[in-house]
């Protein structure tokens, strides 16, 4: 009979089982281990849950401070103290509107390029394929502090998803080139910057690809739904991922990333239930999310990127903790198990007479034997 095998060809047969060797301590002694080993172990598994508690919190710090963050409840005092100093300060809304006309000039300066590198002259009505974006439906949406403004994605940026037009599997000589290959397991992993990833393409994997460049916010829609993180890098990535870029210099990335992570459940929450959830694009461009005033965006990625590395720390030292806890009870459980945990006491009766005793009982009572038509197989 097998225990414990594995595809490897490792495996612990019954008879093999039979034959370890174990020390044996005097009778006396292994209580006076099995006391210690309660004692020392229970401590241990108090402060592990300690530390795993101390975790929870961490979490739960993080998504608290987010919240603060994006509905302004973290710069309240900022606000406040700079409407005292008299300081004029350009509201969401007008920067909103600032945004939206640089989108539209920006979009038109990329046409009229791409017309002039064609050699084309524009058509009459080019300007009428604007893709305008989607307003907000503030209906049922909480009120702002002052100075902020309902948006949405696509009015502030411009989202797009990835590129790949064969699997690994499928086309083997696109990948293992220079071009980093981002993939939703990797922004899963992420922690805001994903500098490395786990695949790459070729240059023939780039021309059938699009190369994102660096502050790119990745968004999964598929699998492990609104994930994000920031590119460090340049990358290319599928369609499971979207890349959201903003329209202009005033709307800070990383404000937006910080919202998108606060939105990551609702979005997992209106995915349809299919045998792999999913969202489209559409359901990111109508995301709606709170916009301050450029300076309030700054401030905020200030103060949530400082707590956020505090905490990072914090993470550090309770996994480092832990893994001394695991390692020390190995050692105790050695230790033990080498008769090095308890003093010994001379006056205990000798393990060799307990053994003695055992097969003196043994002998009395009987070796248990194999029932008739009984296998080791069948019975053991």
């Amino acid at each position: 009979m097998k225990t414990g095998g594995n595809e490897s060809g490792l495996n612990l047969t019954h008879d093999r089982f039979k034959q370890l060797q174990v020390r044996i301590a005097p009778y006396a002694e292994q209580i006076r281990i099995v006391e210690k080993l309660e004692e020392l172990l229970s401590d241990l598994d108090a402060g592990v849950a300690e530390l795993k508690a101390a975790q929870r919190k961490l979490t739960q710090y993080r998504q608290s401070l987010l919240k603060a963050a994006v509905e302004g409840a973290l710069t309240a005092d900022w606000r406040a103290a700079r409407a005292q100093s008299g300081d004029p300060q350009e509201t969401g809304a007008a920067l909103l509107q600032r945004i939206l006309t640089e989108r539209r000039t920006r979009w038109e300066a990329r046409q009229l390029a791409m017309f002039a590198e064609q050699g084309k002259m524009p058509p009459k009505d080019w300007r009428a394929k604007y893709p305008e974006p989607v307003a907000p439906d503030t209906a049922d949406l909480r009120a702002l502090p002052d100075g902020w403004v309902w948006a949405t994605l696509s009015q502030v940026g411009w989202l797009d998803r990835g590129r790949s037009t064969h699997r690994p599997r499928n086309a083997p000589h696109l990948y293992g080139g220079a071009y980093p290959f981002v993939q939703t397991g990797d922004i899963r992993e992420a922690d805001t910057f994903i500098r490395e990833a786990s695949a790459s393409y070729s240059d023939a994997g780039l021309a059938q690809s699009r190369l994102w460049p660096i502050d790119t916010i990745v968004i999964t829609i598929a699998a492990n739904i609104g994930k994000t993180a920031l590119l460090a890098m340049e990358a290319c990535f599928p369609d499971s991922v979207v890349g959201f870029l903003p329209a202009t210099d005033h709307v800070s990335i990383r404000f937006v990333e910080y919202f998108m992570r606060t939105a990551q459940q609702k979005l997992e929450s209106e995915a349809p239930a299919t045998a792999q959830k999913n969202i489209n694009l559409e359901i990111l461009e109508r995301v709606c999310l709170p916009l301050p005033p450029l300076q309030e965006q700054l401030q905020i990625v200030s103060v949530v990127s400082d707590a956020l590395d505090a905490t990072r720390e914090q993470d550090a030292a309770i996994e480092l903790a832990l893994k001394q806890s695991a390692a020390q009870r190995k050692n105790i459980l050695k230790a033990a198990f080498a008769g090095q945990l308890v003093p010994q006491d001379p006056n205990d009766e000798p393990a060799s007479v307990l053994l003695e005793r055992i097969r003196a009982g043994r002998a009395m009572n009987g070796a248990p034997g194999k029932k008739r038509g009984c296998t080791t197989r069948t019975c053991a």
